[in-house]
């Protein structure tokens, strides 16, 4: 794969089953490169492959979550157009299989995230930000000042959040009335689902006096004749995306207990949606397997076939595959699908089950288990991209962590017609998180790398998901029982090149460079503080001091969790982990990459860096991207990726080709 196919990169997702299990609705994105822009559609797709794929929208412009009417006959869809300043939100509704117009059944001024429809068929819940009146006002120097009264007010790639929160909807199916706010306020709600009597719906949502310093979310009921809100869950833990069993008593949802302590393993809990909100009513239904079920960034709300069986996603060493819960918790988690690849999303109807599957190989196809549990292919939309790029599969391998605790799953990606007798430079890329993982996913970034002629490793040091809970928490601070960032999850980096360099006579061990994004980043930064293994080195959108993050990131206040103390009450276990405290160790050259609409990480991290570097007369190159945020590299502009990956590559031939 080279930079310039990612003008090519074509992705699939949202599947959506019809009513009756015959259809399937589902959203394929692509890059515009004249509009430097993405273009999304609806497609539709029988399930029984009695006819190909067919675009369903225009696919002008942003087209997506599409939603279908309790009969079958109608779709619902959203569709946004515009900068990401100005982008405005529509809903609409069309006929499927008959003859006739489409209706636009609401206009939003900022983005619009989830659309349901009530079973009844009679009216649509809508997941949207509100704009407060101080955006009436294009001109920004006649706008009113922001009042910010709480932590959290600001989100990276979406900008201010405090005057332009969540709100849910709702509005009449066939256009008859504006929609209905029934979360008005300063407080944030989403993830709609409607109860079965289509007279209550299910949200996402803090709205205690105390959200921000607590961390604590929970489930609600909104009362849609009215508005009524009632807080269902317990009010003492991180409880959301909820979804109503099909006999409308119960609620299952995602979350932990413990909110005030990360990472936790996100699990499944069922509760009544009629008590009294107690925070001993709920029950965690899948403890039986100590993984997460809330899969970065592919979350998505546990789904009830019936009134006994719950199906979710969870991660699970380097995969993602779709279990089956019993609702009372009896039995331990069966797999319902477990094989090679990563599940980004699935919905059932009728007894039909489809799922969107990305692969080392495909960035993500449709696929329907049959009865047999073997999987049919729907759709073969990414095949061209695929070969157009020139994607192959990943070689998957374990190392054992240099204190024999555990042992790490790595991958390796050789370049094209290897020459096992000639020496090749070897890229070390460590994702960010911490709490995520690598997986037998597409990677267009590895991919570019090896075609660039690197022999490209990675790895799921510890502190990373996907694994049980205590494989996450090892690098949790001291007063949470691990060692903290820069300790084991350091190791195991190490333990892993080290095999490898030993391993493969073809790897060149004098010329290895190393990578990262994110905590990737703060894991580079890191490294190269602590040894001069490394001829050259990337740092991207990193953390580098922990201290000034926890005052200046969208996040501040939250880092709280995962050291055991606030940055108010112990600075110093915040500088002891931060590799801008050991600027003076570093030797190896380091290219800067950040965004300067960063927000996570903002650009102050990678400034302290370069400042620390440049005035020690030290190998530093320090690039900036403007207009984009921390996401630069998975949903930045296509030719700001482009342009990313070809620096990259410039960087790294510099210091590590012949």
């Amino acid at each position: 794969m080279l930079p310039s196919d990612l003008g090519s990169l074509t992705s699939l997702g949202q599947p959506a089953v019809s009513p009756d299990g015959k259809t399937v609705a589902f959203v394929l994105q692509r890059v515009d490169t004249d509009s430097n822009d993405y273009r999304s559609q609806v497609w539709l797709v029988p399930v029984d492959g009695s006819s190909p794929p067919a675009p369903f929208t225009s696919g002008e412009h942003q087209d997506a979550n599409p939603t279908w009417s309790p009969d079958g006959r109608r779709l619902a869809f959203t569709s946004a157009r515009g900068t990401d300043e100005r982008r405005k939100a529509t809903v609409h509704v069309a006929p499927v299989q008959t003859g006739g117009e489409v209706v636009t059944l609401a206009r939003f001024a900022d983005e619009v995230l989830a659309l349901r429809w009530s079973p009844d068929g009679g009216q649509i819940a809508i997941s949207a930000r509100t704009r407060a009146e101080r955006y009436d006002q294009d001109d920004e120097r006649k706008q009113p000042p922001r009042r910010v009264t709480r932590l959290f007010s600001r989100l990276d790639s979406t900008g201010f959040t405090v005057d332009r929160p969540l709100h849910v909807y709702v509005v009449p199916a066939d256009g008859s009335a504006e929609p209905r706010n029934l979360t008005p306020g300063q407080h944030e709600f989403s993830r709609p689902q409607w109860t079965p009597d289509s007279r209550t719906l299910l949200v996402d949502g803090r709205a205690h006096e105390t959200w921000d310093i607590d961390l604590v979310s929970d489930v609600y009921a909104l009362d849609v004749a009215t508005g009524d809100r009632r807080r269902v869950t317990g009010n003492t833990g991180e409880y959301g995306s909820p979804s109503p069993s099909p006999d409308g008593t119960r609620v299952a949802f995602l979350g932990t207990d413990d909110a005030a302590s990360s990472p936790r393993n996100s699990h499944v809990g069922v509760v009544a949606i009629g008590g009294s909100g107690g925070s001993d009513e709920h029950r965690w239904v899948s403890h039986g397997l100590d993984r997460t079920f809330s899969p970065f960034p592919n979350n998505q709300p546990p789904h009830w076939v019936n009134d006994r069986t719950i199906l979710c996603l969870a991660e699970d060493r380097g995969h993602v595959h779709l279990y089956a819960i019993s609702a009372d918790g009896s039995e331990r988690p069966q797999p319902v699908w477990d094989g090679e690849g990563v599940v980004t999303g699935f919905d059932e109807a009728a007894g039909t089950l489809v799922f969107a599957l990305s692969t080392p190989t495909s960035p993500a196809e449709l696929y329907v288990l049959q009865d047999d549990r073997t999987t049919r292919q729907l759709t073969d939309l990414t095949a061209a991209f695929a070969a157009q790029a020139r994607l192959r599969p990943y070689e998957r391998f374990t190392v054992p962590s240099s204190d024999g605790r555990v042992d790490i799953d790595a991958w390796v990606l050789t370049p094209p017609d290897l020459d096992p007798d000639r020496p090749y430079p070897m890229l070390v890329n460590v994702h960010g998180g911490p709490f995520t993982q690598y997986a037998e996913r597409f990677f267009d970034e590895v991919q570019i790398q090896a075609r660039a002629g690197y022999v490209v490793l990675w790895c799921n040091p510890r502190g990373g998901s996907g694994r049980e809970e205590s494989f996450g928490r090892a690098i949790s601070g001291l007063p949470f029982g691990g060692s903290g960032w820069g300790s084991v999850d350091y190791d195991d980096v190490m333990a892993v090149v080290d095999h490898v360099v030993d391993a493969r006579p073809y790897v060149d061990r004098d010329r290895l460079g190393i990578l990262g994004g994110s905590y990737g980043g703060y894991m580079t930064s890191w490294v190269i503080a602590h040894t001069d293994r490394f001829r050259a080195a990337c740092s991207e959108r990193a953390a580098n001091n922990l201290l000034s993050l926890e005052w200046a990131s969208d996040a501040a206040g939250a880092f709280r969790t995962y050291v055991g103390a606030s940055h108010l009450e112990a600075p110093e276990m915040y500088t002891g982990m931060s590799p801008i405290t050991y600027v003076r160790d570093i030797n190896t050259p380091l290219l800067i990459v950040h965004s300067e609409n960063d927000l996570r990480c903002p650009i102050e991290q990678a400034e302290q860096m370069f400042v620390g570097l440049r005035l020690q007369q030290k190998d530093v190159e320090f690039v900036r991207f403007p207009a984009e945020s921390h996401e630069l590299s998975r949903g930045g502009s296509p030719a700001h990726r482009r342009q990313r990956a070809e620096i990259i590559l410039d960087f790294f031939s510099q210091h590590l080709k012949p």
